[in-house]
């Protein structure tokens, strides 16, 4: 039985002009990964990746710390949803700058609301697809990896929606439980699921293993 890792992208540039970009340390944390699957002789067969630019930067820094990977497959199926599209569908007047704890949360709690009605099927924010061709995007993914990839390892890197929703989707989690995982996966944590010939299981969620020690202390984010 393979197995199928989900990472999601390394620090972005939250809060800049432009967010999809790895920040210095969202490229320390995609190195650190790669180098700490390779003092474990792990390999992947197949690598499938979002085209976002944070997710590309992300696989290139796992490939330097892991010493190479196989040609990745680029899957537009796993890139993040508009989450400033979002939020203007249920706020039209700009948001200010999350420049403080407070703004910070204010952001997350109008996306949160908002992403519970385009969920539920009474938001359709600009430029976006609806919630179900989302959902199915990714689980046109999730098993073309099943079919394709039994007894093999698989690499995926993408972004917390597209990872929460494969969660989801194997675990028949409700929206509101769906959102909440959203919220809580960290950058460049690991989720794994292990590939069967009928289905996929979940082994672990969230992990930052390759981060423990004291080196590593504050090398934790979540944007």
């Amino acid at each position: 039985m393979g197995t199928l890792y989900l990472v999601r992208h390394g620090q972005a540039s939250f809060g800049a002009d432009d967010y999809d970009q790895l920040s210095e340390r969202g490229h320390e944390q995609a190195v650190r990964l790669g180098a700490y699957w390779r003092e474990r002789g792990l390999q992947f067969d197949a690598v499938l990746c979002g085209t976002l630019r944070r997710h590309e930067q992300t696989l290139a820094g796992i490939a330097q710390g892991l010493g190479g990977a196989p040609q990745a497959l680029s899957v537009p199926q796993l890139n993040e949803y508009d989450s400033l599209a979002l939020i203007r569908a249920v706020r039209p007047s700009p948001l200010p700058a999350p420049a403080t704890p407070e703004l910070y949360r204010q952001y997350f709690r109008l996306l949160c609301d908002a992403l519970a009605q385009w969920m539920g099927g009474t938001l359709s924010p600009e430029g976006m697809p609806g919630w179900e061709q989302f959902r199915s995007g990714v689980h046109g993914v999730l098993e073309q990896v099943r079919q394709r990839h039994a007894g093999h390892n698989v690499l995926l890197v993408s972004s917390g929606g597209p990872i929460s929703t494969a969660v989801g989707e194997v675990l028949s989690t409700p929206a509101e439980v769906t959102i909440a995982l959203n919220m809580r996966l960290r950058n460049s944590a690991v989720t794994e699921f292990s590939i069967g010939p009928k289905r996929l299981m979940m082994q672990t969620f969230n992990s930052l293993a390759h981060l423990d020690g004291p080196q590593y202390e504050g090398w934790a984010t979540h944007a």
